[in-house]
């Protein structure tokens, strides 16, 4: 049946045009932005998904520019640490030509104190971006946070560690969590400490402390602060420092000012190795060993040696090569010293340069990793809302082609009312 009011040829035709134009719309939108999921109207699930994934995407690009800062840093430091290795062998070659007495030792004497300074200007000159890793001083900026510093004095004495940002990592709620990789600062300066001027627990310092009679062994041990209620117990503080006296025939100060980070064995370790230097400067038969956090005090003359044990507080932290400035060659006695520190001084340095390239080899791996990782992310972002081009052409050539059919049939579907009037005629 032919109707002038109602022609279902042309509705069929119109809503059929209609439909291919917003597919073409829809595909030509694809062409123009190059993906299938633009805004959370067209996919709301993987728009979400897409979105998370591109933050996620920006935040490892701000760790890949951490990790390259952190490592350019490690590298000025493990670069100095080598350096300061040479020089340290350089010296002990020198300290064992001193050994010999027909040798001009004052001439060695003055070689010596050139390379320690030398040492001196590498730590001071090895920073980056104000963050040095070789010395007992802080600078300004840094490459990340400071971390495990504690205590009096916290982020100006000692060593402590420096906080390296390198994942960002997301549990199954979706929280995020930062992880770092921490290096520790190794202080190779050869400034001496200060000793504060508190005195605090005496009595605790130490235990074991007394007479060592000759031919005898007595053990002091280091147990740390026990019994001030403000620092906890059994805690050791940068600036504390711990001095063993009443040694027969020695007039130099044996002590240890502890830095951040510091185990009692830490400080037993540093107290050994002064005594031991100064009892050879002295010309003193008296030698120490470590004893996990003790010092084991040796008397091999024929006197009874006192010992006597003090911590103060409030002190500042000597450089981890500060012995290298006593060392004075000029003397029998102080060439014998001199080689029985120059060993520790030197494994001091090569431990450092070890583990600072550690960090870096690591540091570099994770570099890798989060660039990797960026890719995958980018490449899972992709398979989630990037437009397949070659469909999406092939699809709008095909579009093209049936709106020009939609057209033309709307047009003939519009004649259909016009065939009446030819039976009117």
């Amino acid at each position: 049946m032919s109707s002038i009011l109602t022609n279902n040829g042309a509705m069929v035709a119109l809503a059929t045009l209609r439909s291919i134009n917003t597919d073409m719309a829809k595909t030509q939108n694809e062409i123009s932005t190059g993906k299938t999921v633009s805004s959370a109207r067209e996919n709301s699930a993987v728009w979400a998904i897409s979105k998370t994934m591109e933050s996620d995407i920006s935040g490892f690009k701000g760790i890949s520019s951490s990790l390259a800062l952190g490592s350019s840093t490690i590298a000025v430091a493990r670069s100095a640490s080598e350096q300061i290795t040479d020089l340290l062998t350089e010296i002990k070659g020198k300290i064992v030509s001193a050994q010999e007495s027909n040798v001009d030792r004052d001439k060695i004497q003055t070689d010596l104190s050139a390379l320690r300074d030398q040492i001196s200007s590498i730590v001071g000159a090895a920073q980056f971006n104000g963050l040095s890793l070789l010395s007992n001083r802080e600078g300004g900026a840094t490459v990340a946070q400071i971390v495990g510093n504690t205590g009096a004095g916290a982020g100006v004495l000692g060593s402590g560690t420096v906080g390296i940002l390198a994942s960002l990592d997301r549990d199954g709620n979706g929280n995020i969590t930062a992880s770092n990789i921490s290096a520790s600062k190794a202080d190779l300066g050869t400034q001496a400490g200060t000793v504060g001027a508190g005195t605090d627990l005496a009595a605790t310092a130490f235990t074991g402390a007394g007479a060592v009679t000759a031919g005898a062994t007595s053990t002091m041990t280091v147990v740390g602060d026990t019994t001030t209620a403000a620092r906890g117990g059994n805690q050791v503080l940068a600036g504390d420092a711990y001095a063993i006296g009443g040694l027969t025939g020695i007039t130099n100060a044996v002590r240890y000012i502890a830095r951040d980070g510091d185990t009692v064995t830490d400080i037993a370790r540093g107290l050994t190795d002064r005594l031991n230097f100064e009892a050879k400067a002295a010309g003193v038969n008296i030698s120490a060993t470590l004893n996990g956090s003790g010092v084991d005090i040796t008397n091999n003359t024929t006197a009874s040696i006192t010992t006597t044990a003090t911590l103060t507080t409030a002190g500042t932290a000597a450089g981890g090569l500060d012995i290298l400035s006593s060392v004075d060659v000029r003397t029998d006695n102080g060439a014998a010293a001199a080689l029985s520190a120059i060993e520790g001084l030197t494994q001091t340095a090569v431990r450092a340069a070890a583990d600072f390239g550690s960090v870096q080899g690591r540091i570099d791996i994770q570099s890798e990793y989060v660039s990797n990782l960026m890719d995958s992310l980018k490449s899972g972002v992709g398979a989630l809302v990037d437009a397949n081009m070659e469909e999406t052409s092939a699809r709008l050539q095909a579009l093209q082609v049936q709106q020009q059919l939609g057209i033309q049939a709307l047009s003939i579907a519009n004649q259909s009312p016009q065939n009446i009037l030819s039976l009117f005629r």
